[in-house]
């Protein structure tokens, strides 16, 4: 059954730009958006695990990708539809990448179990990446940087401390071309990056893109809403695309943003695509 149309949408900061839940303006949004026959999809870098703490089954969405695109999960009926993992040699060539540069990070377990990670410190001071264990204390356990990596896994996540001077992440992206190599804001303390490494088959587009080909959605009838560097590859593939307010400077110069001024900036940017103004 063909679809009117789909929005897909960031989750943290974008859906949600305070406090962790949407203002009842995107609400309202979102349950127009129902009644008119547009799909509507969330879109982030949680894991399922993580989604499920702030999205009931319940929340007015058709949708969710999550980690990144790894994921594809069918809201209301909380069906998993399709899944996507790092084979073996591509976690080995990660986890030497990001071995050798000394960095700190966690090994996540395939979908849906990938809220289960083994972290590897190098050593040194690191309050982001000692945060995201204590968020996952039940979930983490302690690896050996000479322990082979398992068979497969979702994702390699490195967290960087806001006070080193070059980020890893171009070069990595670069050592590992053919790989999905992202880099996000930490939510945890808002100031850390992160980056990420997935099956070259997991990102928000493709994950988007998928879904739209499987609910026979027009490419042209796609708006995408992001506020972060995550948000790159899924602003970049759909036809019409906006940012909220405060996303970075250098995305900000080269797509429209939306601000509501009221926590409402998906609500504007819905509103604005519906119009005609994107």
């Amino acid at each position: 059954m063909k679809s009117e149309g789909m929005v897909v949408t960031d989750l943290d900061g974008t859906l949600f730009q305070s406090h962790r839940r949407a203002s009842s303006r995107n609400l309202r949004t979102l349950e127009e958006l129902g009644r008119r026959g547009r799909l509507r999809v969330i879109a982030t870098g949680r894991n399922l695990f993580s989604a499920r703490k702030v999205l009931p089954p319940d929340f007015p969405v058709d949708y969710v990708l999550f980690s990144s695109g790894a994921g594809v999960m069918e809201w209301p009926a909380q069906r998993l539809l399709r899944a996507v993992s790092m084979r073996g040699q591509e976690v080995a060539r990660a986890f030497g990448a990001l071995s050798r540069r000394g960095l700190d990070f966690m090994l996540h377990r395939p979908i849906p179990d990938n809220h289960y990670f083994r972290y590897y410190h190098a050593g040194g001071d690191n309050p982001d990446f000692e945060a995201r264990k204590g968020v996952y204390a039940p979930f983490a356990s302690a690896g050996e940087r000479h322990e082979p990596p398992p068979e497969e896994a979702c994702q390699l996540l490195a967290v960087e401390p806001p006070g080193r001077q070059v980020s890893a992440y171009e070069e990595l992206r670069a050592e590992l071309a053919g790989l999905t190599v992202l880099r996000t804001t930490s939510p945890l303390d808002g100031r850390s990056c992160w980056i990420e490494v997935f099956s070259p088959l997991a990102s928000k587009s493709q994950a988007a893109a998928w879904l739209a080909r499987e609910r026979g959605v027009d490419p042209q009838r796609v708006l995408a809403i992001g506020n972060d560097y995550n948000d790159l590859d899924l602003l970049e593939w759909a036809a019409r695309r906006c940012l909220v307010a405060g996303s970075p400077p250098q995305l900000a110069s080269r797509f429209p943003v939306a601000a509501s001024g009221d926590d409402s900036d998906f609500a504007a940017a819905v509103e604005a695509w519906e119009k005609g103004e994107l």
